[in-house]
């Protein structure tokens, strides 16, 4: 037994030095024992002798088949794909104000250039997906047909706690794919071109976000500061009864901070619309980081501090226009502004309101002396309103004025110290718009005093205006008035009554006159008759292209005669007109329209 047990020792200690043969070969040579005694031990023995030799058949079985498996093998790395190399531009491209000229330097000795090999990034393994889950995917994958992903979000988001609509934020980890071969010879001028004139259309925002994710090439395009210059964010608004939440909030100002600093570095004209917070934040993150900014736009907007105009004048050196009609201005920040950086504003628009008279004043005290345009407006729902004006002071504080637009707001006339009672005029006025749907109370003098300077007057906007008498603007200075619109859109009974004096109106500006409007006006058969054999039979009929006689007294001979000399004439508005017949009441666009009234009339 000594021997049998040292044997399978040895056994034990090499176990993968032979096989199952050798086994039964050193079993043949051990010396045999005495089994005719009936020792009980002798026979416990012999049995543990025969059940330790299946036991180590049965491991060296196991182990060599473990030895022979081919999945026990370390696999074979794979060998990394060819990554697509971008070839040598083979051209120059020479820019111009018009046009763009790709000229070829490639010669027969030229050799393409080939970029620096990178290496790919290992994927990582994904765990093994159920059947269930694959089918998932794939249905996944089939509805959404392949979408192509976004350099940034743009979120449109339609729950119950807000409505975001069109915000941009960015969004990190982005991968482009390398598949877009057919836009990899474009040159990216040629682009860029291109997308100018989709920005010109549509906007910067979000088409120029949205054109970043195509591809690479499209990225590096849609990036070029050119298509920068001109941004407006619109209908970021909050539904009426709800609040913003935070998450959204701060989604809203990672965006701006993003836009400002990666791509407004060029930017000439910002515009907010329908914002209702974060309004101040956008002013300020914008004025920092585009010191060309020279046009500000706030459109129904609400929550505007003055923090905002703070910012604007300790950074916007250029800023020559600012509009806030519609737009709640809180505090005296609009009118700090003007009080000192005034001298650099060319145009400026806001809503009649508390503070209108701060603002004329300060207008007028001269801190606004290279001011272009001035609007003041409030919306045609509002009623009759007046603003106090002093209109010498205003001549004398802006003699550069070429634009005066006072929309549904009739100005009163207001005296100050030490001011003349007859101003210098405007003598560089273009265009006055004192138009109202209501009532007004605008005379002959206040047209007078507005206008005894202004010789190149081009536009006049006298809408509702129903005190202003023929008289007055035949003695006007301007000779070269292109566009008068003069009509009553209210029921009055000043319009009932009977008026002269349209031929000497139509006689003074028949050579220049392009657009007339006097509806409701109660002129005569043969005043309005012989007005329209001025503009007819002058010189300026072949440019005449808009008339409206809606509620006159025009009469059909009068229209053949105007019909059959103007060329241009595109609009005739002929409705409610009671000398007419029936079925020519009505309106009329476009010149083949209005060839066929003329049809009818003979």
């Amino acid at each position: 037994m000594e021997i049998v047990d040292h044997n399978l020792a040895v056994k034990a200690a090499y176990p993968g030095d032979g096989d199952q043969s050798e086994v039964q070969s050193t079993s043949r040579h051990l010396p045999e024992t005495d089994n005719s005694t009936n020792d009980p031990s002798s026979n416990n023995g012999a049995s543990r002798q025969r059940l330790s030799k299946s036991d180590k058949r049965s491991n060296l079985k196991r182990k060599s088949v473990s030895s022979s498996d081919p999945k026990t093998k370390p696999k074979a790395k794979r060998k990394k794909g060819k990554s697509a190399r971008t070839p040598r531009p083979n051209y120059t491209i020479e820019e111009g104000e018009d046009m763009l000229l790709i000229i070829s330097n490639v010669s027969h000795s030229d050799s393409a250039w080939r970029p620096k090999r990178k290496g790919r990034k290992r994927m990582k393994k994904k765990p093994a997906k159920t059947k269930v889950q694959s089918k998932v995917t794939k249905n996944k994958k089939r509805m959404e047909g392949g979408k192509p992903a976004r350099d940034t979000v743009i979120v449109d988001s339609q729950s119950k706690d807000s409505d975001l609509i069109d915000q941009v934020q960015p969004q990190a980890n982005v991968s482009h794919s390398d598949d877009d071969h057919w836009g990899q010879g474009l040159p990216v001028e040629v682009l860029v071109n291109i997308f100018q004139y989709v920005v010109q259309r549509d906007g910067a925002v979000p088409f120029l976000c949205r054109a970043s994710r195509v591809s690479r090439l499209w990225n590096v395009a849609a990036s070029s500061p050119s298509l920068w210059r001109s941004v407006t964010i619109g209908f970021c608004w909050i539904e009426p009864g709800k609040s913003q939440l935070p998450k959204t909030e701060m989604r809203i100002k990672d965006t701006m901070s993003w836009l400002a600093q990666n791509r407004l570095s060029q930017l000439r004209e910002f515009s907010l619309c329908h914002w209702k917070k974060n309004v101040d934040y956008a002013i300020q993150v914008v004025s920092e980081s585009c010191p060309h900014l020279s046009s500000l736009k706030l459109s129904h907007c609400t929550g505007v501090t003055d923090k905002a105009f703070q910012s604007l004048g300790g950074h916007c050196k250029k800023l020559e226009n600012i509009d806030v009609q519609n737009t709640d201005v809180q505090g005296e920040g609009l009118v700090m502004f003007l009080d000192t950086h005034g001298h650099q504003i060319r145009k400026i628009s806001f809503s009649h309101g508390s503070k209108s008279e701060k603002l004329l004043t300060v207008i007028s005290r001269g801190c606004c002396p290279e001011l272009r345009s001035l609007a003041i407006n409030t919306q045609l729902n509002t009623g009759f309103s007046q603003l106090a004006i002093c209109i010498p002071a205003l001549q004398i504080g802006c003699p550069k004025l070429q634009v005066f637009s006072m929309m549904n707001v009739m100005p009163r006339p207001k005296m100050i110290r030490n001011t003349p009672t007859s101003g210098p005029g405007f003598p560089m006025l273009e265009e006055l718009c004192i138009a109202t749907s209501s009532v007004s109370f605008f005379s002959d003098q206040d047209l007078h005093s507005l206008l005894h300077g202004s010789p190149r007057l081009r536009v006049l906007d006298l809408r509702g205006c129903s005190r202003v008498t023929p008289t007055t603007l035949f003695a006007l200075p301007c000779q070269d008035l292109e566009c008068l619109f003069w009509g009553l859109y209210f029921n009055s009974t000043s319009a009932a009554s009977s008026k002269k004096g349209l031929h000497l109106l139509a006689q003074k500006w028949s050579r220049t006159l392009r657009e007339l409007d006097i509806t409701n006006h109660a002129f005569s058969e043969e005043d309005l008759e012989v007005a329209i054999s001025h503009l007819a039979l002058g010189e300026g009929a072949e440019a005449l292209r808009l008339l409206n006689l809606s509620g006159t007294k025009v009469t059909s001979q009068a229209l053949r005669m105007l019909i059959g000399h103007t060329v241009v004439l595109d609009y005739l508005n002929l409705s409610s007109c009671r000398y007419l017949p029936r079925g020519m009441k009505k309106l009329y666009r476009g010149q083949d329209d209005i060839r066929q009234l003329l049809d009818k009339l003979e």
